[in-house]
């Protein structure tokens, strides 16, 4: 039995070689052109917008400046004047109280509503963008609507809350107690539906075959959403958490309309007093030093959320 010879290639000759080399760097040089042009308008604006400020204020936060006047070298006078200012800590105590009630709600609310309307229901196109309309509605509106609703005196809330039998209804954002829980209220009302939505394109990417399969075992309702939805779902929830912790580490806009960080300082929050010093009180460098340290306590909270993350993926 005689054995069957490999095929002979062709050795390229030596110009031929040179060419193929040559037309490999332009193919790699031409990706590498298309490759930048996809991320460079990002990255341009994030160097523009963030990076840039960023760097600049960690310089600012060391000076003492008016944005009118040269700024003069402070030290670490801002950090130390921060230490002992008691509205950084009852603004961070406030901040704090916020995400811990923006959070879970947001989550809890968001989820619950996208695997209701992940359902077979007659109108749910209908509720779904009844639901995530708040969130493209102008906040000015929707801090005024809920400030009537609200209202202590004529709000139609205390008006049931009276109906109920309830003799001593809260003040909402009148009260020092109950405006912050006021504002978690508002918040999760607006927010809820664009979280929904990222929750609900998650629940796409579930295998129907996992439902089937979880069925013929005899899991129940429960035992499904437990054991199927939100394994699969864990994606999602890490980066739906990941935003909700940032956004309302940086809440501004809705308590500068509904309550202006009062009554006294119930609901000041960092945000807040960063404005309150820079834009207010022209007070740039003790207004950066605030901010510096509001984004290191999202950086901080973030990187360990990533690796929360990492450990439960092992």
């Amino acid at each position: 039995m005689s054995a069957v010879a490999p095929p002979v290639t062709e050795q390229p000759s030596g110009g031929a070689s040179a060419a193929h080399q040559a037309a490999q760097k332009r193919r790699r040089r031409r990706n590498l052109l298309v490759g930048w042009s996809f991320i460079l308008p990002n990255f341009v604006g994030f160097a523009a917008l963030t990076l840039v400020p960023v760097i600049g204020a960690l310089a600012i936060s060391f000076t003492d400046w008016d944005s009118y006047s040269t700024p003069k070298w402070a030290g670490l006078d801002n950090f130390q004047r921060l230490w002992n200012d008691s509205n950084f800590w009852a603004a961070l105590q406030n901040t704090l109280y916020y995400a811990a009630g923006h959070i879970p709600l947001t989550l809890v609310v968001s989820l619950g509503l996208a695997v209701l309307l992940n359902q077979k229901l007659r109108g749910v196109h209908v509720l779904r963008t009844a639901f995530f309309f708040p969130y493209i509605t102008s906040l000015v509106a929707v801090a005024v609507v809920w400030n009537m609703l609200l209202s202590p005196e004529s709000g139609p809330v205390n008006q049931f809350l009276t109906f109920l039998g309830i003799d001593d209804p809260p003040g909402w954002t009148s009260s020092q107690d109950w405006a912050m829980p006021a504002l978690i209220i508002t918040s999760v009302w607006r927010d809820m539906g664009y979280y929904m939505v990222l929750f609900l394109a998650g629940l796409q990417t579930v295998p129907a075959e996992l439902y089937e399969a979880a069925r013929m075992d005899g899991a129940g309702a429960w035992q499904r959403f437990w054991h199927v939805t939100l394994p699969g779902l864990r994606p999602t929830t890490f980066f739906v958490t990941v935003m909700i912790t940032v956004s309302s580490f940086k809440v501004f806009d809705l308590v500068q309309v509904m309550t202006e960080g009062g009554p006294g300082r119930s609901t000041l929050v960092l945000s807040q007093l960063i404005f309150r010093e820079g834009i207010t009180q022209g007070r740039f460098g003790y207004a950066s030093a605030v901010s510096l340290m509001l984004f290191l306590i999202c950086l901080v909270i973030t990187v360990i959320q990533f690796r929360m993350q990492r450990r439960s993926e092992r």
